[in-house]
């Protein structure tokens, strides 16, 4: 019976999204009333009210504050977003107006460097938008450049200044480091299969790519996902793949492009809002100085096991401050521009909200770890194998890995407890795997069929796009594979 009462909850998300009837706002919603009724059922029943009223002032508190680390980046990150295309020009400015060819070079640069990095930086699909426009501008349109367009999200874990990786670190007892940095190794064959299928999708969209070529994309693509690690290594999960991919995308520009001073000058003009952004970012956890003066001021941790929010030190600082720098500059209306931010960030804050309170209430009560114990019961070490399956369906029906990670990240980790598995490499199987799952998601594909205004019917839309789910999945399975052998 309490297994059941604890599982009821996540099945009833589940079969919302999976219905396509309920919105991720309405599931979490649903999710988390279900999530208050059934850990109050079972506290009461083992310790009576007492407990039941201790839980809702421990966990309430500490779901918010979890919370606000990703609503303060999601607002800021629409507010910056919605700055640059106050200021003028495709995706902020970014990348111009000028139809280009579209060689093998430009093609990797847009799908590998320009989209992810956007993606890094500001989150919830402006990457997405932002590889549409440059591939029209390429001359590619319809499904080839849906499917293109996808790769955007291929380094996901980091995205939106990797605040899906920090909720799930901070559910699994790391920190946002420590699961940054294992997710980097996973990574590495995940997107050495993307870059096989970016192949196939290339040849599809007309671009064949000739041997030569593929052996550059190839090495571009190992330099990357070193510097992904170090990133992670050396400095902090916010900037393991904007600094590493936007360091590329200049090497790249002045590689490929040849420009010569005018050009130079216009693309920076026009780049110079992300441009000011990671190099502020880079350096407040780069340089010493400022790192130690900038982290502990101010800073707030009301919670020994979550994260110190420090205002100055915050990502979203920096986001909010250089996009009211761009909007006076332009001249841009700053009530319009903050009314748009707020219309396109609210459903994301809520949806965040919802299932990280829910997440926060699966560890407390400790159902989490009642279905960990049943699922080792029933399938013994086998259960692991479920990882993987249960990130990707997380991943993939939410299209947020903060959402997933909060929906999921207690559960698995309790299991991999219960297993005598490392929960670290677990928590970085459904990172992974949940987070690039996100690229398959009704909401993204459907995002990319409206902007390129297809009129292909879903099925027909994944027909094309399903192999893009194998890299992760495959990676994860063998991840817990190792795991399960290794002891």
């Amino acid at each position: 019976m309490t297994t059941l009462l604890s599982l009821l909850p996540l099945l009833l998300v589940l079969g919302l999204l999976a219905s396509g009837r309920a919105s991720a706002l309405v599931a979490g919603l649903a999710g988390l009333a279900a999530t208050l009724a059934a850990s109050a059922t079972l506290v009461l029943q083992a310790d009576g009210p007492a407990a039941v009223a201790l839980l809702f002032r421990r966990e309430v508190p500490a779901g918010l504050w979890l919370s606000w680390h990703v609503i303060a980046i999601i607002v800021t990150g629409v507010f910056f977003h919605r700055a640059t295309l106050a200021r003028g020009g495709a995706g902020g400015g970014t990348l111009g107006a000028d139809p280009l060819e579209a060689s093998p070079r430009r093609l990797f640069a847009v799908c590998f460097l320009l989209a992810p990095f956007a993606e890094s930086v500001t989150g919830f699909g402006v990457g997405y938008i932002i590889a549409l426009a440059a591939l029209r501008r390429l001359g590619i349109g319809g499904i080839p450049a849906l499917l293109l367009g996808l790769y955007s999200q291929s380094l996901v874990p980091w995205g939106a200044l990797a605040i899906g990786t920090t909720v799930g670190a901070t559910l699994a007892g790391l920190t946002p480091g420590e699961l940054g940095l294992s997710s980097a190794v996973l990574q590495i064959p995940i997107h050495a299969m993307y870059l096989f299928l970016y192949w196939r999708f290339a040849r599809e969209a007309g671009v064949a790519v000739p041997a030569l070529q593929k052996l550059d994309d190839a090495l571009w693509t190992a330099l990357l996902l070193v510097l992904v690690w170090m990133a992670n290594r050396f400095s902090d999960v916010e900037i393991a793949a904007a600094a590493p991919t936007a360091v590329l995308l200049g090497v790249r520009f002045w590689r490929d492009e040849r420009p010569d001073g005018a050009r130079l000058r216009a693309t920076l003009r026009t780049a110079a809002p992300y441009v000011v952004l990671t190099l502020t970012l880079c350096a407040t956890r780069l340089v010493a100085p400022l790192r130690d003066l900038l982290k502990p001021l101010w800073a707030l941790r009301p919670f020994d096991n979550q994260p110190a929010f420090a205002p100055f030190y915050a990502p979203g600082f920096w986001l909010l401050s250089i996009g009211l720098a761009v909007v006076l500059m332009a001249r841009a209306p700053l009530a319009k521009v903050a009314a748009e931010a707020a219309r396109g960030a609210w459903r994301a804050c809520a949806v965040t909200l919802a299932f990280v309170v829910m997440a926060e209430f699966y560890v407390g009560s400790g159902m989490a770890t009642s279905i960990a114990e049943a699922l080792r019961a029933v399938a013994g070490r086998g259960a692991a194998l479920g990882v993987p399956l249960f990130a990707a369906v997380g991943g993939f029906l939410t299209g947020s890995g903060a959402a997933a990670n909060a929906m999921l990240m207690p559960m698995e980790t309790a299991l991999a407890r219960a297993l005598v598995l490392d929960p670290a490499w677990i928590a970085a199987v459904q990172n992974s795997v949940t987070a690039n799952l996100t690229m398959l998601s009704p909401i993204r594909v459907s995002m990319g069929a409206a902007i390129l205004a297809l009129s292909t019917s879903d099925a027909a839309l994944y027909r094309r796009a399903w192999p893009l789910a194998l890299p992760p999945l495959l990676t994860g399975v063998a991840a817990v594979l190792v795991l399960l052998f290794h002891l």
